[in-house]
């Protein structure tokens, strides 16, 4: 029996690199993509063309739309206005930041993986060049690491199910030169807040993947407004 691996996949450039890194590791590929109603929900898109060129066997999209009433988040919520001003410092936590979103994510993704077999879930979270998210931290990721060796049927009985945070401690350029090593399809990814066609190139997380491919020598295959 092939070794099966649960990824979290946003449709984001971190994601897809975890895809690229897992499948590299020998993994069968399991992913897991969520419809929180983030106003960027073209990523769910996204990450069904990047699961179809991994040829992943069974790719999940879950609805947690009460992500989205709850609110809370520029993402979330349209009355408050994504940043476009510049990259916040990392001391500081942004309107982007979804509350609970990867506390969320990974007690399903860990729930999927003891369903389909899988001994690893891998999540592209970053604290280094990130957005100052709390739940992007090594003490978020080892705290959860803990709770899923205690909560499940798999840590209760030996069963190796742990988690993966690859990029966690490397810069934007640093993860952009490893996936393309890997021949990470970029191509098929979107990172931009706002959910256009066309990335807008301004806000968080399109500076940041800016910044890492022009860091990295590389140029971003994806489409921006204005350039």
């Amino acid at each position: 029996m092939s070794k099966k691996a649960v990824v979290v996949l946003s449709g984001g450039l971190d994601s897809t690199t975890c895809m690229g890194i897992a499948r590299e590791a020998g993994y069968e590929l399991y992913s897991l993509t969520f419809n929180y109603g983030q106003r960027h929900n073209r990523e769910v898109e996204q990450a069904k063309k990047i699961a179809a060129y991994y040829q992943v066997p069974d790719h999940r999209i879950v609805n947690l739309g009460f992500l989205k009433e709850i609110g809370g988040s520029a993402l979330t919520d349209e009355s408050i206005a994504v940043p476009t001003d510049e990259i916040p410092k990392t001391d500081e936590i942004p309107a982007t930041y979804v509350p609970a979103r990867n506390l969320i994510f990974l007690s399903l993704a860990t729930a999927y993986a003891e369903v389909v077999g899988a001994e690893v879930i891998y999540i592209g979270v970053s604290a280094v060049d990130y957005s100052g998210y709390p739940d992007c931290r090594p003490e978020f990721i080892r705290s959860m690491s803990d709770t899923i060796r205690l909560a499940t049927k798999a840590g209760t009985t030996g069963t190796d199910l742990r988690i993966e945070a690859p990029l966690q401690r490397l810069s934007k350029k640093e993860t952009i030169e490893w996936g393309l090593k890997l021949g990470v399809p970029y191509e098929l990814s979107t990172s931009c807040y706002q959910g256009g066609e066309e990335a807008c190139g301004i806000c968080d997380s399109c500076r940041l993947r800016l910044k890492g491919f022009e860091e990295a020598g590389a140029v971003d295959p994806i489409r921006y407004q204005n350039r």
